[in-house]
């Protein structure tokens, strides 16, 4: 599964130069080392979203491989059938040749409104991987809150005020309800672990079932931060125990990243996104020691799974 860089560097761009994204855009990012990770032949399925809508504005597209565009809800379904397609025409002896399936979508795409297509395809087991670009809220329609956005998080349907500090409710948990759904390969990732990502998605594709994959993706323009900082964010999340990198093949956990001195200040992260800057102030205070727990109760919650499950 190793990566080579020089192998890398010699791969023909599968998403190309002049899309729409924003500047500091880490859905771009992300698809690039996925795309750039898979030695064969790949279809996708895209839901709408940012990605879909930057990336193909009539008449041009930024995809070099066959690109499906779906609604914001059906993605997963989407993909399910032209696997199932697949595979029948593999079995009939009309394809003889070995593809890979991905669908990427949005968290709103994927947590929310996309859920109950991708419980279905999980479910029937199709061998397609299912990534979510998670940018921690709707960004393409106004920045409103989705199941993804962190508790405190500024939005514009959770707007930090008198009446509420952000989002008062903690996130969904959707990795988890990943593996309890009955995925062969589940992970969770950053680009700013470049070899991690691409790693696990060298895993998913060539996994014998279902696999998903959760990405952490920076968004400029919903997190208030500079458009340079899309990398030293990513890496920032996973040093202060914001986002945690871990994966979990046929229900075995495996950390994938444990600071030797501990995980850095929360505050680090906080104080570097305007979305979050609000709970530095003395009267939510309690609003970011509740984030701390969230953090601290995570965490030890995979420590133990970790070690019962490699028992």
């Amino acid at each position: 599964m190793a990566i080579n860089l020089r192998e890398l560097a010699l791969k023909e761009e599968r998403l190309v130069s002049g899309h729409r994204l924003c500047a500091g855009c880490g859905a771009s990012i992300i698809v690039r080392m996925v795309l750039n990770a898979i030695d064969e032949p790949v279809v996708v399925a895209n839901a709408t979203g940012c990605l879909e809508v930057a990336t193909t504005i009539f008449p041009f597209t930024s995809w070099n491989v066959p690109w499906i565009h779906s609604a914001f809800e059906n993605s997963a379904a989407t993909i399910s059938g032209v696997e199932a397609a697949y595979r029948a025409l593999k079995k009939k002896g009309e394809i003889n040749r070995e593809i890979r399936f991905l669908s990427f979508s949005g968290d709103g795409g994927t947590y929310d409104i996309g859920l109950q297509a991708l419980s279905g395809a999980i479910e029937r087991g199709h061998r397609a991987v299912y990534i979510c670009y998670n940018n921690e809220a709707y960004m393409n329609t106004g920045i409103q809150r989705s199941g993804a956005t962190p508790r405190g998080a500024f939005t514009t349907t959770s707007p930090a005020g008198k009446v509420i500090p952000g989002k008062p409710q903690k996130r969904k948990n959707l990795t988890e309800m990943m593996v309890a759904n009955g995925a062969k390969y589940v992970a969770q990732a950053s680009p700013s672990h470049w070899r991690d990502l691409m790693e696990k998605v060298k895993k998913a594709v060539n996994t014998d079932g279902p696999a998903f994959l959760n990405i952490y993706s920076t968004c400029p323009r919903g997190w208030r931060t500079p458009d340079n900082s899309a990398i030293s964010i990513s890496r920032l999340a996973v040093e202060t125990g914001a986002w945690f990198l871990y994966e979990v093949e046929d229900g075995k956990y495996k950390i994938n990243y444990k600071p030797a001195k501990g995980f850095k200040p929360i505050e680090e992260y906080i104080k570097a996104q305007g979305r979050f800057t609000h709970l530095l102030k003395p009267e939510n205070a309690h609003i970011l020691e509740a984030l701390k727990k969230d953090i601290e109760e995570e965490w030890n919650r995979l420590l133990r799974l970790e070690e019962v499950t490699n028992r």
